[in-house]
């Protein structure tokens, strides 16, 4: 046999030397659809999502129509949900409110992850005097409750949605700061990141490329959770008129409107209040399924 014929014969299929990424994705998956409950929670929300997107298509009528005549009539042919007190359908106002208090939620906890990740990331990789200024920061704002700090923030800025979901960014960043920054203090410690910087890797490149991917899952696992917290706190902000303000429709301000008519019509609260609950539901499962598939994948990889 001749020498390069030997080191054909010993040399390892190229398959087993690249790391099989996409089996890792499809392993995840398998994991999460074992999750019966987080499976069907994202199936609901899915429907949620994009029939609140598809609202323009298929609500049979403009979410701001008037129809005094026809005012807190109950289901009818012509309206599923009846009407509000202004005559105004509530199908069509629930689908288009779906897209407005959805973004909303999508909106602040954006702007709490672009805050709180980077920090977070940091603050772990760094360590010393940056860590504990920063970790005293964010420890005095989650000393005072997420609302009653949003609504102080919503005072000095005005009212309106774009200013409440910003104070709500602000709010939720620093538990994504502290998520972040316990994971980076875990994965700052392994093998592979001090050997990169005992080589000399500039800690730029060793942030994204080593420690970000490998802090993603505790990450995400918080943002579902968040979205649902901050759907909650758009309803409240909306229902004492310091988020969306009328005429545009949102879950909570479907339920502001609702409990001034709550003697004659019970059912305008109860419909915004069920996608409410649904898709807080819906959030909080998936959190949990998420946590469950990323934690195991996580372990195996260790």
């Amino acid at each position: 046999m001749t020498t390069s014929e030997n080191a054909t014969a010993t040399a390892p299929p190229a398959a087993d030397t690249a790391p099989p990424r996409s089996l890792a994705r499809a392993g995840f998956w398998r994991r999460f659809r074992a999750n019966r409950t987080a499976f069907v929670a994202l199936i609901v929300l899915a429907v949620i999502v994009l029939a609140s997107l598809a609202a323009p298509l298929i609500a049979p009528y403009s979410p701001e129509a008037i129809d005094v005549p026809r005012r807190l009539s109950l289901s009818t042919p012509a309206h599923w949900l009846g009407t509000d007190g202004l005559g105004r359908d509530t199908f069509s106002r629930l689908l288009h409110a779906g897209r407005v208090s959805l973004f909303a939620a999508a909106f602040a906890v954006a702007i709490a992850t672009a805050i709180g990740v980077p920090l977070g990331l940091l603050a772990g990789y760094v360590g010393g005097k940056v860590d504990w200024l920063l970790g005293r920061a964010g420890d005095v704002l989650m000393t005072f409750p997420a609302i009653v700090l949003a609504i102080a923030i919503i005072a000095a800025t005005g009212p309106g949605l774009q200013n409440a979901m910003i104070a709500l960014g602000f709010v939720y960043a620093p538990r994504l700061f502290r998520v972040t920054r316990a994971a980076t203090l875990s994965v700052r410690a392994e093998t592979y990141v001090e050997a990169s910087i005992s080589i000399g890797t500039p800690a730029r490149r060793i942030i994204p490329r080593r420690v970000l991917p490998n802090v993603a899952s505790p990450v995400l696992v918080q943002v579902s959770v968040m979205l649902a917290a901050a759907l909650l706190a758009e309803a409240a902000l909306s229902l004492l008129g310091l988020g969306v303000t009328p005429p545009t429709a949102s879950w909570g301000v479907m339920l502001g409107s609702g409990f001034k008519e709550i003697r004659n019509a019970p059912l305008l609260v109860f419909w915004p209040g069920v996608a409410i609950a649904l898709a807080t539901l819906a959030f909080n499962l998936i959190g949990d399924g998420l946590r469950d598939a990323l934690g195991r994948q996580s372990r195996k990889a260790s």
